[in-house]
């Protein structure tokens, strides 16, 4: 028997699916699941709105961007660094955490972009002069300010001047507007007024040490059953990070994690968990009507993105970056990597490439047809297959 075919792989998907939320108990608002999860992947913004609301009982895509409007959900770059979703409330530990660390890692790309000691602080008091009292600024907006400072406004100069504002904890994500086409483009406002009560100083001692617990303890228990690597791979720290934290996790909250070797790896999770992970009797599928499920996820869902070390359950090889011009989204078969999937929009209509990589059977079409609707609900419109 294949591993990914095995009772256990079974079990990991089933119980991934449900502690990550694509699974009842599902969360109330988008908010919550930014909550649950920590930080969520957010390269493309239209589709990971949907990341958010498939979690929930019934957001839809206005719902996911007044959350993000309001500040409830920030956009920045972290952890990677790439784009992520975090809740407000996070937002401030998790950049002590991360920021030197990114700010490293940015080093080499500061040193040819120019983005010195010097022109970072200058940069950073335009920037924050300009958004601050609630001016939220587009990308096209902070451009023309820097520019007529002579600093630049376009290239990489220009990405790693707003980037270094960022990890510096001067910009972040403001409400989103629409253009004249229609699309949604993500503006910047003042850290301090999005995310009150942060520190500015990069954690350290006893401090970064329960910043750490804390990261452990959520990421298992969102994402588990996963390994330290996965973990590390995942934000961005070190496997003597994680590991540190996995100790510090043990005193903030006794009992929370619970460890399993399976497979020659020594996996995480919660520990009422371990008795499902270990059935070896394991359903097929993955819920109890046992119909198929089909779920369309992006291509950076952490349902993806979560794992590296482990991400071989899903069954093939994600994310995927097709040399046809073909989709590039994830479409799930209870929880198993089945196809590929994006969105396109004419006449009022969001039509959906759906390519199953093999001919769906009547139950899997009922079941992408729901998903279909489902789809359509969360925009607000007519949703159909091409």
């Amino acid at each position: 028997m294949s591993d990914n075919a095995s009772p256990f792989a079974e079990n990991v998907r089933r119980l991934r699916l449900r502690r990550q939320q694509l699974r009842a108990p599902l969360s109330g608002t988008a908010g919550d699941v930014v909550s649950n999860l920590l930080a969520v992947q957010s390269q493309e913004f239209p589709y990971a709105r949907w990341t958010l609301a498939q979690r929930t009982s019934a957001s839809t895509s206005s719902d996911v961007e007044q959350a993000v409007a309001d500040g409830t959900i920030l956009r920045t770059h972290i952890l990677r660094p790439t784009w992520h979703f975090v809740h407000r409330d996070d937002l401030g530990w998790l950049m002590g955490l991360s920021a030197d660390r990114l700010h490293q890692g940015n080093k080499g790309m500061y040193r040819q972009t120019g983005v010195d000691e010097e022109t970072s602080a200058l940069s950073g008091r335009i920037l924050a002069s300009a958004v601050a009292d609630g001016a939220h600024k587009t990308r096209e907006e902070l451009a023309e300010v820097l520019g007529q400072a002579g600093l630049p406004s376009k290239g990489l100069g220009f990405i790693y001047h707003l980037m270094h504002a960022e990890v510096s904890r001067i910009l972040v994500s403001g409400a989103p507007i629409r253009s004249a086409g229609g699309a949604l483009k993500q503006t910047y406002a003042l850290f301090e007024e999005r995310v009150p009560g942060f520190v500015r100083t990069p954690l350290a001692g006893e401090d970064r040490e329960e910043a750490l617990g804390t990261l452990v303890l959520r990421y298992f228990g969102s994402r588990g059953p996963a390994t330290i690597k996965d973990c590390a791979v995942w934000s961005g720290l070190t496997m003597k990070d994680v590991k540190l934290g996995l100790q510090v996790a043990g005193k903030l909250s006794p009992g929370s994690l619970a460890s399993l070797a399976m497979d020659g790896v020594e996996f995480y999770l919660a520990p009422e968990d371990v008795g499902e992970l270990t059935n070896d009797g394991g359903r097929s599928r993955p819920h109890d009507a046992g119909l198929p499920r089909i779920d369309l996820i992006q291509c950076y869902d952490e349902y993806v993105m979560g794992y590296s070390q482990s991400r071989h359950y899903l069954g093939g090889t994600a994310p995927y970056f097709p040399e046809d011009n073909g989709p590039m989204h994830v479409v799930l078969l209870d929880g198993r990597l089945a196809g590929w999937w994006r969105h396109g929009f004419s006449g009022g209509a969001c039509q959906l490439d759906v390519r199953m990589n093999q001919p769906a059977s009547p139950p899997e079409q009922m079941a992408l047809d729901a998903e279909v609707e489902r789809y359509g609900q969360f925009l607000g419109m007519e949703a159909r297959l091409l």
